[in-house]
């Protein structure tokens, strides 16, 4: 059975085909920069790799680059759409009525956008990515895996916020989480490695959307989005924690709607809000020439991670690993190192030379003597999607 796994990020789509359940990857790939006038797309298979760069304003243009690139007589995988018996599709939010993978059909493809609301920046182009696929693989099985459903384990005292509780149960206002299909992926791995199915773990997935969890016997315990995958640590484009004061202040004092101040906190904030960058990597680059908005942008950035993960040891009472994931988590060394200087009271000793490394499956960056392991992992949300989606199919 060939699968076909899309995960529409906020900027990003990554997509894979795999055959389950051998999990044998025939192709895969990114576009990236969606919505930027030097959007990237990347495409790869056993026996070859090609790059390009063009525009593409939406992920709906995103989604037909992709598709053509399956289907190309010199380079696609496909001869034909049929091919694909399984589209299994990363959706943000699944609110409270989905805590499991589910087949898609037109009651639950509504129901993803009806969330739309409390994750304006992912359901719409999970939405998109179900539609554009339904067009295209006629044949195949639509899949959605949430986001939300791994942190269905935070227990009450974490999830509940200390709001009137009759009002909070009637609307379902609640933590969910996000990102759970990746903090699932690599916190089995890491659990794997250490030989540890107790183990006390912080994930920390950095890319343009970033979130931590705490887990605990490969449960999540704590996770720092909530409602909406909006707080918690600075992202490309969103805030993450803010003083509410902040913006009954904007609406109030100077005027905005709530539309404005929403739209403000979820693509106007964050890094781009403090820099005029919303990429990691041009933001990395500008400080090293000097651009103290970009330094401090940094230094924000580690500094909010560090608050969170000391929270998360007080929570679980110890730690045993810390785990960074996607593409940032992965890829910027710099970062990671930010994190972890000056973390020695809890345990956290980074090795400078180990963590210049790039990690290909792997990778410890520990100092020999660190009580607390410091993995970096890349995360393979597709394969955990392709995993579920070909189980309740299979079933």
């Amino acid at each position: 059975m060939q699968i076909l796994v899309i995960n529409s990020g906020s900027s990003s789509i990554k997509f894979q085909v795999i055959r389950m359940p051998s999990e044998v990857v025939l192709c895969k790939g990114l576009v990236e920069r969606i919505g930027l006038e030097n959007s990237e797309i990347h495409y790869k298979t056993p026996t070859l790799s090609k790059s390009e760069t063009r525009s593409l304003s939406d992920h709906r243009q995103g989604l037909q680059a992709i598709t053509d690139m399956l289907m190309h007589p010199e380079i696609g995988v496909l001869e034909h759409p049929d091919a694909i018996a399984v589209v299994g599709h990363r959706v943000v939010h699944g609110g409270s009525r989905f805590d499991r993978p589910t087949r898609i059909d037109a009651e639950v493809l509504g129901e993803i956008e009806r969330l739309s609301s409390l994750a304006p920046l992912h359901n719409p182009a999970n939405a998109k990515g179900v539609r554009v696929a339904s067009a295209v693989f006629k044949k195949a099985v639509q899949v959605a895996v949430f986001d939300t459903a791994f942190h269905r384990t935070i227990p009450e005292m974490a999830y509940r916020y200390a709001v009137p509780k009759a009002l909070a149960d009637e609307h379902q206002i609640r933590l969910y989480g996000f990102h759970g299909t990746s903090h699932k992926y690599v916190s089995e791995r890491a659990m794997e490695h250490l030989k540890m199915p107790k183990a006390k773990m912080i994930t920390v997935h950095l890319g343009n959307g970033c979130s931590m969890t705490a887990i605990k016997g490969g449960k999540s315990m704590d996770h720092s989005l909530g409602f909406g995958p909006s707080n918690g640590l600075i992202m490309g484009t969103r805030s993450g924690d803010i003083d509410q004061s902040v913006i009954f202040y904007l609406i109030d004092a100077l005027g905005l709607s709530s539309q404005e101040v929403n739209q403000m906190l979820q693509k106007q904030s964050g890094l781009l809000g403090l820099t005029g960058y919303s990429d990691l990597r041009d933001i990395q680059r500008e400080a090293g020439k000097g651009n103290q908005d970009c330094r401090l942008a940094l230094a924000m950035t580690a500094y909010r991670i560090k608050k969170y993960i000391g929270s998360y040891i007080a929570a679980l009472n110890g730690l045993d690993a810390l785990i960074f994931t996607a593409g940032i988590g992965e890829n910027s060394s710099m970062l990671r190192s930010m994190v972890c200087a000056d973390m020695e009271a809890l345990g956290i000793e980074i090795a400078e030379k180990k963590n210049d490394q790039r990690a290909q499956t792997l990778l410890e960056i520990q100092k020999a003597g660190s009580r607390v392991k410091i993995l970096v992992i890349p995360t393979n949300e597709e394969l955990e999607i392709a995993k579920q989606s070909y189980q309740i199919i299979d079933h």
